[in-house]
């Protein structure tokens, strides 16, 4: 492999500061706390809506994991929905669960009431309920969707997998059910992701080329792994769930279990799926992926927190395509013959070689890429309704994520690994499809 210093640089402007995306969703709008507000991006197609549609054809949804971004984005989002019908609020600890039906009352009035329960399979169980809504740290994702599709119902769930095998398995169960899955992400319903992506796909930069991609580094500290009394409205056993058991410890509980690969990826899996969806958009990649990957990071030796902090990736399409990952910031560009596009913050301007580019007019008889303005949640109650697939559908979410695991994988390695996007297997290489999945902790195999 190539040493680090060999892989090609980012041509990404030079001083760009990066926006904290989840800062940005999270912004108050008056009254509710920072941390589990009214998101700041909110279609104004949501904002306003009456309370026209009656109970009877509303969609019955349960909420399972009340964290942040569960509260914050996810279930604000769904309130502003005249369709959906919040029936569950599930979370391991009740101090979340509180908070959400204090949320929940602020917009429904103080005689809102549902069920409650830390106990997300008896959320499952209930026939009354349509949907489910997941919102937990991922090495949950794929099993509470599983076992959700399979008592008939459909799943939004926040991204991403937490293996390469576990997200196949996801995607062949909604196949086999005939499930609506949709990966909760925001940024096929964004302009500028969307603009990006069909301008490549016209051919307005020519024949694309090169990829860059920056995505935030990791925690500087390795966090500390001394065991603490677990807090008593906590129950960590359920929190852990299918992941190797340990004591608990404060580092992990509630945000930064992302540092830790038992339960994520790190900033290559979170912030991936995101950038690494408009990139496989945009390359006309969405059901296949890379077929070589290099890469060089670094992680803490000791410590709670083993994901890579730092790190830097070469991906390689079949179709010649390179694809160029490094830490240290938020954006994308796009290079190709005639031109390049690209951002340089999270939600910024959207910038190009040309002004001609900026300004291009896609014809009705060009490629339209399928989009929802409203976002992930409107296009998933549509898409219920209706039995189509969202806007980022399993297959085309598992395909992502597995971009993300190949990284990490490639640098745990430290060589360079050819990958079979087809039979999703590394080619003559035992060692490295040993890392394609994990063993699931007892009693927790779905």
């Amino acid at each position: 492999m190539r040493d680090a210093k060999a892989l090609r640089r980012s041509r990404f402007t030079p001083g760009s500061s990066p926006q904290n995306r989840r800062r940005f969703l999270q912004r108050g709008l008056g009254g509710v706390a920072s941390a589990v507000s009214l998101p700041y991006w909110v279609p104004s197609t949501v904002l306003g809506m009456g309370w026209q549609v009656p109970p009877s054809e509303r969609i019955t949804v349960g909420f399972i994991g009340l964290g942040s971004h569960g509260i914050g984005r996810n279930l604000q989002m769904f309130l502003y929905q005249p369709d959906a019908q919040v029936a569950a609020l599930c979370d391991v600890d009740r101090r979340l669960i509180d908070e959400a039906i204090r949320v929940t009352r602020q917009r429904l009035g103080e005689n809102f009431t549902c069920m409650t329960t830390p106990d997300w399979a008896e959320v499952i169980a209930r026939d009354d309920i349509q949907a489910v809504m997941i919102s937990t740290p991922d090495q949950w994702h794929v099993p509470m969707s599983l076992a959700a599709i399979r008592s008939g119902k459909d799943v939004i769930c926040e991204k991403p997998t937490l293996t390469i095998a576990e997200g196949r398995r996801l995607v062949d169960t909604v196949k086999r059910y005939g499930a609506v899955f949709q990966m909760s992400t925001e940024d096929r319903s964004m302009f500028i992701h969307h603009r990006m992506a069909e301008l490549v796909r016209n051919g307005r930069i020519g024949k694309l080329q090169r990829i860059y991609v920056k995505l935030p580094a990791g925690p500087a500290q390795p966090g500390d792994p001394t065991p603490k009394p677990t807090p008593p409205d906590l129950d960590f056993e359920r929190w852990l769930g299918p992941a190797p058991w340990r004591p608990y410890c404060e580092g992990l509980h509630q945000w930064h279990w992302r540092w830790n690969r038992d339960y994520s990826g790190g900033q290559i899996t979170d912030w991936g799926a995101h950038l690494f969806d408009t990139v496989q958009w945009a390359n006309d990649t969405e059901l296949t992926g890379p077929v070589e990957v290099e890469g060089v990071g670094k992680r803490h030796p000791t410590g709670l927190y083993n994901t890579y902090y730092e790190y830097r990736v070469t991906y390689r399409y079949a179709n010649g395509v390179e694809m160029f990952l490094e830490s240290g910031g938020v954006a994308l560009r796009f290079e190709g013959t005639k031109g390049w596009v690209a951002f340089n913050s999270w939600a910024g301007q959207l910038e190009a070689s040309s002004q001609e580019i900026l300004e291009s007019r896609i014809g009705p008889d060009e490629i339209l890429l399928f989009t929802c303005p409203e976002g992930e949640h409107r296009n998933f109650l549509d898409c219920v309704k209706t039995r189509r697939d969202p806007y980022f559908p399993a297959e085309i979410g598992h395909r992502v994520c597995t971009i993300a695991h190949l990284g990490n994988i490639a640098m745990d390695l430290a060589r360079t690994l050819r990958w079979d996007p087809e039979k999703e297997q590394f080619i003559d290489d035992p060692e490295a499809n040993r890392l394609l999945d994990r063993a699931p902790r007892e009693p927790w195999v779905f």
